[in-house]
């Protein structure tokens, strides 16, 4: 088998994406790293913490389809170097604020808010403009590559950031994060696009909302993809919110083990998305997402028995493997399936079951943990992803030679 890991890279375009977007997410997750110490700072309550982080998330569930509207409807490159020019303006509010010592958890809400509606539009057209840069014959290498480089940052950002804090405080961290949105936007200028022909008058927003989830609904293979996504976060992801709890009261390795367990999930995942990058094109991509989801949602229910902590790093290792490469295969499957003219709106539903559901899972699944106990939570939420890839599978026979 020819080994392509980076092919979409010989796309002009990609390549100034892939590097932008490198230099971006490891200030993101810097951002997000301290963001958290900055809210416990201020005021010591966790509730605050999660507030913090589900408002920077309710967006998307509610705002995300209305993004995939409008990413139909405009160019996507200008779309994106307006929504990451916002970003980048908010983020270099937040830093002054904190650097001149005037923030207040206030201005950190209304910030992580407003993030989260700019991202409602962002991700639809970024996950819907990677087929333009690259094509459908590089598209799973694409993706791929994109979710190495989101899971690279992911390990990198954190591991600077904390070593930063002790060394020159938060504000520099924002400011760096700031920055960092220049790499981006810079890339997005210099590509060479051929922007698609203005689409005939559109129609009211409403009508093109209901023309995307129309095609979902007759299109059984794309319907039955975003469902087994829709499952996956609504009860398998929320595991990483618990994962305190596990390295806390479970596994007993405090603070630095829970970076440890992190870190294991992050490793898994950047292997998954570099093991597609290498794959390239895969035939029955409707099987390996199965397999995949299967193989993620058994480790954690493995994990979520464990109590000796190699095994439990071992597993997540294998949950992170697992999980990006569902989502990078169905990515790839719905976007090749999906027409030109509806991909913004298509992708917007993905994104909304994705990322929007996620707070709705951590509600179900940490109110399942309350009452009978974190480690018998997250099991519960394994078997329900094991028995619903189950019975999907059974039912639409045909997605596994899709």
């Amino acid at each position: 088998m020819k080994i392509n890991t980076f092919s979409a890279l010989k796309h002009r375009n990609f390549r100034l994406f892939f590097i932008g977007q490198a230099v971006s997410l490891i200030g993101t997750w810097m951002h997000s790293l301290a963001q958290g110490w900055l809210v416990l700072k201020l005021t010591d309550s966790a509730f605050y913490l999660s507030l913090v982080q589900a408002m920077g998330s309710l967006p998307i569930l509610f705002l995300s389809l209305i993004g995939g509207v409008v990413a139909d409807r405009v160019a996507k490159r200008r779309l994106l170097i307006v929504t990451q020019t916002v970003s980048m303006v908010l983020a270099f509010v937040l830093a002054i604020l904190v650097s001149l010592e005037m923030v207040r958890v206030w201005h950190v809400l209304a910030i992580a808010t407003l993030l989260g509606v700019v991202n409602t539009f962002d991700v639809p057209g970024r996950q819907s403009f990677i087929i333009e840069m690259v094509g459908k014959e590089d598209l799973m290498n694409g993706i791929a590559l994109n979710s190495a480089v989101f899971n690279g940052a992911r390990i990198i950002g954190p591991a600077i950031g904390g070593l930063m804090i002790s060394v020159v405080g938060l504000g520099p961290l924002f400011y760096i994060n700031a920055a960092s949105y220049i790499a981006i936007i810079i890339g997005l200028m210099m590509m060479r696009v051929e922007e698609p022909p203005v689409r005939r008058a559109p129609r009211p927003m409403l009508g093109e909302l209901k023309e995307g989830l129309s095609y979902v609904r007759r299109a059984p293979n794309v319907s039955a993809f975003i469902l087994m996504v829709a499952v996956t976060s609504l009860f398998a992801i929320p595991y990483i919110a618990l994962a305190p709890v596990f390295a806390r009261d479970v596994l007993g390795i405090g603070a630095s083990g829970l970076g440890m367990l992190m870190g294991s999930a992050g490793t898994g995942a950047l292997a998954g998305a570099l093991t597609l990058a290498t794959r390239g094109k895969v035939k029955r991509q409707g099987l390996v997402a199965f397999l995949s989801a299967t193989a993620a949602a058994g480790a954690l229910l493995a994990f979520s028995f464990s109590r000796y902590t190699p095994l439990s790093c071992a597993l997540l290792v294998v949950v992170g493997w697992g999980m990006i490469t569902q989502l990078a295969t169905v990515n790839t499957l719905i976007q090749t399936d999906v027409p030109d003219e509806l991909r913004g709106r298509v992708m917007s539903l993905y994104t909304l079951v994705l990322l929007g559901f996620i707070p709705v899972g951590n509600v179900i699944v940490g109110t399942m943990a309350h009452y009978i106990g974190t480690p018998h939570a997250v099991a519960v939420g394994a078997v329900v992803c094991l028995v619903s890839y189950a019975l999907l599978f059974s039912l639409k026979k045909g997605l596994i030679s899709h």
